[in-house]
């Protein structure tokens, strides 16, 4: 008997609706392979941007009724699901536009040069979409990093039919969310195979591990990430994974910038760890504060801003479970205090906390390595240094971020003195975005944004947010010699398609 999909109500553990049944390995042999027949469908660029328009248009249309829907499944509140949606409409319509434009297929001519050792032939280089790309939707962003989030559009803009596992925490959502963009494939014209949706645990392995998979994006655990992870490069030919995988996102507050402003700071970072009850993956989960005052005014701050969260569900029991044993594993080490101990309210909700401890604790031992780890939920940690070798100390100790922080005073802005540059160098070195005086949670759609990291926050170099995105899908080609009429129309010396290029190493408009 095939397993039912059930979508469950995180604030009573109820479930709702049964939505879908586990695909099995054929259900994902029959998705992907209708998938890569549909993909020829995606080679016009002008069809495949008003797709991606169009997608943003049908989830527009249905707003009311995804947002209620995904709000019952996970209980992220229905002002934050509008938020998403209209970032997630936002991200549609900017590919849309990297897509008009033209760029992304970074088209580079070199005519013959036979005046230089040795010499060059006739050299045509663009990049080609790789084929059927596997998504792995999130939990916490059913919408930005699911089944119309960022590494769908992405893969489509690329020109790549896309295959999504859904995520268990909201299989109705992601039903909804796929009829929209099925009405908007069909509505211009492409087979609604485009984009396909299946559920369960093991369809993800199947979808990994099919032969007709070019490439996988996957938002998640370390856990879950590393063996899709493994799995991609264990194929008989390997593919590219580009997975987030986890971030503990730290921060470093100087002792200058906590005696200018404690206060600000203690209450912008309670903020930023419980935003969405501290289920996002660029939540601060490590603070490096002075010790004594004003370090002290500021984590007082901290206290009482979190002590006034109001609880809540996180997205399953799974996650709550998890986030409760979490939170007793770290408080439970030698040396850590809890002035707001994070931990159940009620059968279903989880409040916020803090947890403490002193930069001399923290040696080089494995005692203390689960400080080190992401605990998933609204939970930060405070480590407080009494001089900067312990801060040193730290950061050597962490692995690779989404995210690093350093919050400095307006002098010690102006004056770029060496010891703050040496800082920010440092956290260069751990994250693949250094954010000053702020806080990493919101995460723009923009063309200069990094949405990556060093190893565990990614497994690639590549960013899952802006316009470089695109590149993830994507492989580059060089034809030699080839007779004009026999080339792409994108490398022709006419450039049919008007497309920016590089010829003979001048950026031509």
């Amino acid at each position: 008997m095939r397993t039912s999909v059930w979508s469950i109500d995180p604030r009573t553990a109820a479930r709702r609706v049964q939505v879908a049944v586990e695909a099995t390995a054929a259900d994902v042999d029959a998705a992907v392979r209708a998938a890569h027949l549909a993909g020829g469908a995606l080679a016009d660029r002008v069809a495949r941007a008003a797709f991606l328009r169009g997608c943003a248009a049908e989830l527009e249309a249905a707003r009311d009724a995804i947002v209620v829907t995904g709000d019952s499944e996970t209980a992220l509140g229905e002002a934050r699901l509008a938020s998403e949606l209209a970032r997630t409409c936002t991200q549609l319509r900017a590919f849309a536009d990297v897509v008009d434009e033209g760029g992304f297929l970074d088209v580079i001519i070199d005519h013959p040069d036979d005046s230089i050792a040795p010499p060059v032939p006739d050299l045509r280089r663009y990049k080609i979409p790789l084929g059927v790309v596997a998504v792995y939707a999130a939990s916490n962003f059913p919408l930005a990093f699911s089944v119309p989030g960022g590494d769908t559009a992405s893969a489509i803009a690329a020109g790549c039919p896309v295959v999504i596992k859904a995520h268990p925490d909201h299989p109705a959502t992601s039903e909804l969310v796929l009829a929209a963009l099925r009405r908007a494939a069909a509505a211009g014209g492409l087979p609604e195979a485009v984009v396909s949706v299946v559920h369960g645990f093991d369809a993800g392995l199947h979808l990994i591990r099919h032969p007709l998979v070019a490439a996988a994006g996957f938002t998640g655990s370390v856990r879950g990430g590393r063996a899709l992870f493994d799995a991609a490069a264990a194929r008989p030919t390997p593919i590219p994974f580009h997975g987030e995988l986890g971030s503990l996102n730290p921060v470093v507050v100087t002792a200058a910038a906590a005696a200018e402003r404690a206060d600000e700071i203690g209450s912008g970072l309670a903020a930023s760890a419980t935003l969405g009850l501290g289920q996002f993956c660029v939540k601060p989960g490590l603070v490096l504060v002075p010790a004594g005052e004003p370090g002290d005014r500021l984590v007082a701050a901290l206290a009482e801003a979190l002590a006034d969260v109001t609880p809540g569900a996180l997205l399953d029991h799974r996650m709550r479970d998890n986030f409760l044993d979490g939170v007793a594993e770290r408080s439970g080490l030698a040396g850590v205090e809890a002035p707001v101990l994070p931990g159940p309210e009620g059968e279903h909700a989880v409040r916020a906390g803090l947890l403490v401890v002193s930069g001399g604790t923290l040696g080089e031992g494995s005692e203390h390595d689960a400080l080190f780890e992401e605990c998933f939920g609204p939970v930060t940690v405070v480590v407080r240094y009494a001089h900067t070798a312990q801060v040193d100390a730290v950061l050597d100790r962490l692995p690779g971020n989404l995210t690093a922080t350093l919050h400095v005073s307006a002098d010690e802005a102006r004056a770029g003195d060496s010891q703050t540059a040496d800082l920010l160098t440092r956290l260069t070195g751990l994250a693949g975005r250094v954010v000053v005086n702020g806080w990493p949670t919101g995460v723009a759609v923009a063309e200069a944004q990094h949405h990556g990291g060093p190893y565990p926050a990614t497994t690639s170099t590549s960013t899952s947010v802006g316009a470089t995105a695109i590149e993830r899908w994507l492989r580059p080609v060089a034809f030699q010699n080839t007779p004009d009429p026999l080339l792409p129309p994108e490398l022709r010396d006419t450039n049919p398609m008007g497309l920016p290029r590089r010829v003979n190493g001048r950026r031509e408009a």
